[in-house]
């Protein structure tokens, strides 16, 4: 539904978006024979406005689309509520660092034939109700696939489906295999077909990320041949529940992390769910400050991510030195945005994730005296937000205002900015400008995480819940530090005051005197960020995984 291939692009949200540009950059890097399809959002996600006490509002963004994209000959119509939309598709490619291609196409209902409640379906990302999204998963999933085969792309072996936005592709392939047969109606035969050809991966377990559709509006959006067929599936009953049609036209089925498919393998039995745990793309997240130090001593890591772990011969002063820019770099940011001065002396603290409950972005804030005392007593730190919440999200923008509200409270102490609008460009540099990259997600609700990972490339090590991709990244100590403890049968449940209490007790016995009275042993830990994670956590050692479990298997 999303993909963030050029920052400037507003055709995503936020991680998953991004996940899926960065994948596409892997896959050309690696010169594996893909085409990404998703939708054009000719007003994008939204743009963020806050107000002095941390209240958003959004805006829709403009942007000059055929600066970006290019149109295509494709010619293709869907049923949507009873009547034909016409699709327009444009086309971007990305280009490898071996100089392959990958199409990126991007649908377009912004047409004059269509009827004007048509048009607009492909303007905003996750934007209006549940019939403007099905009528969306009907463009993407039946449009993309149509697009594929009106632009040659006939010889396609597998069909990843990203979330179940895509899920009714898996039904349009049903369709091709009937008239292959020239039979009216599907078979067992034409299913396992199907599933041959399917490969479905799940990004959350957060309910909300699972689409649920009810039977009436399905049956009003979809055409009557489709229901009949998800009848036929049994996937029209009581509901029309995208998850569960993705997961039952599948022959592979994962989750982005270890801990994310355990819970997964839960949530679907028995579907057997496997891990392959996510990645950043390294050339794009990579500060241009550390790209010049790594080119002088690790020349491959471009073609090669895994050679990122000969980053371990980089003298320290090199790392620190590429760091303090990309910080200072960062600090000029901040004081255009915000007009909060950043000191480059001080321990910086930056954590940014779409503004959501389960992240719990406001732990850090919860006993406000505890962090004046450290900021005086043990050593001074400054700290930088940021994130959106999603426009129909009250809880999530709540959660912004109690973060301005405690940066209100401990304005004459403590050093806070929230920076607004954040995307690509913020995210680059926030994340190799920042000191310790601060993730407070309530588990098990993170499936993966990425943000964490560009800090890693970046040398910047977490301070994280134990959650997601950190259960797998994290070595106390050496490639960074955990909030909470892990106990015999997995990290111990969330509690609030807990967690808060043992956030503090590292920054103020461990991370702080490191920083200021241990340097090299602190540079030490930046030096394993890029060699242990940044070596693994990335979208090349992803791609290959998923050709070779997922795609010639």
């Amino acid at each position: 539904m999303e993909i963030g291939v050029d920052p400037d692009m507003p055709t995503y949200s936020g991680g998953l978006g991004v996940l899926s540009g960065d994948t596409v950059k892997a896959a050309a890097d690696l010169r594996v024979p893909m085409v990404a399809v998703t939708l054009l959002h000719r007003k994008g996600y939204c743009r963020q406005i806050l107000d002095d006490h941390g209240s958003q509002r959004e805006e829709p963004v403009d942007w000059p689309i055929q600066d970006f994209v290019r149109p295509t000959t494709a010619q293709i119509t869907v049923t949507v509520e009873g009547k034909p939309v016409h699709i327009r598709c444009w086309t971007r490619d990305t280009i490898g660092a071996t100089g392959h291609r990958i199409p990126v196409l991007f649908l377009d209902t912004d047409l004059p034939e269509n009827a004007d409640e048509h048009r607009g379906l492909t303007h905003h990302l996750y934007g209006g109700d549940h019939r403007y999204r099905l009528c969306q998963e009907q463009i993407l999933g039946v449009g993309g696939l149509r697009a594929l085969r009106a632009l040659g792309h006939n010889t396609l072996t597998r069909f990843h489906m990203n979330e179940g936005h895509a899920a009714l592709m898996a039904c349009e392939l049903l369709d091709e295999a009937t008239k292959e047969r020239n039979a009216k109606k599907i078979n067992a035969d034409d299913v396992e077909s199907v599933r041959r050809k399917c490969v479905f991966t799940t990004h959350t377990p957060v309910p909300a990320g699972h689409d649920v559709f009810p039977v009436d509006l399905a049956e009003h959006v979809l055409p009557e041949h489709t229901c009949e067929l998800l009848r036929h599936l049994e996937c029209l009953d009581g509901s029309l529940n995208m998850t569960h049609l993705a997961l039952k036209l599948s022959h592979y089925v994962n989750g982005v992390a270890r801990k994310h498919a355990e819970i997964s393998r839960e949530m679907f039995a028995p579907i057997p769910v496997d891990a392959i745990t996510n990645g950043v793309h390294a050339r794009t997240w990579i500060s241009s400050h550390l790209q010049d130090v790594l080119d002088e001593y690790v020349p491959a890591w471009r073609e090669d991510s895994y050679d990122l772990r000969n980053a371990a011969a980089i003298p320290g002063y090199k790392i620190w030195q590429a760091h303090d820019s990309a910080k200072k770099e960062f600090f000029k940011e901040v004081g255009r945005l915000t007009n909060v001065r950043m000191d480059e002396d001080v321990f910086t603290i930056g954590f940014a994730r779409r503004a959501a409950g389960y992240k719990r972005a406001d732990l850090f804030f919860h006993d406000l005296d505890t962090l004046r005392r450290i900021h005086r007593d043990v050593g001074k730190f400054q700290v930088v937000y940021a994130g959106k919440a999603h426009p129909s999200d009250d809880g999530g923008k709540d959660m912004i205002r109690r973060i301005f509200g405690a940066k209100a409270e401990l304005a004459q102490q403590i050093n806070i900015a929230y920076l607004p609008d954040y995307d690509m460009h913020l995210g680059r540099l926030m994340t190799a400008g920042v000191d310790v990259w601060l993730n407070t997600p309530e588990p098990p609700m993170e499936a993966s995480g990425t943000s964490g990972m560009k800090a890693a490339m970046n040398g910047v090590p977490s301070l994280s819940t134990l959650d997601g991709w950190w259960l797998e990244g994290w070595i106390e100590n050496t490639t960074g530090w955990s909030i909470g403890q892990m106990g015999p049968n997995g990290p111990e449940k969330a509690d609030r005051a807990r967690d808060a209490e043992t956030l503090y007790h590292k920054l103020e016995y461990i991370i702080l005197p490191l920083f200021y009275n241990e340097r090299e042993r602190f540079i030490e830990i930046m030096r394993n960020c890029i060699t242990l994670n940044g070596s693994f956590f990335n979208t090349q050692r992803m791609m290959h995984q998923y050709v070779l479990k997922a795609y010639y298997t």
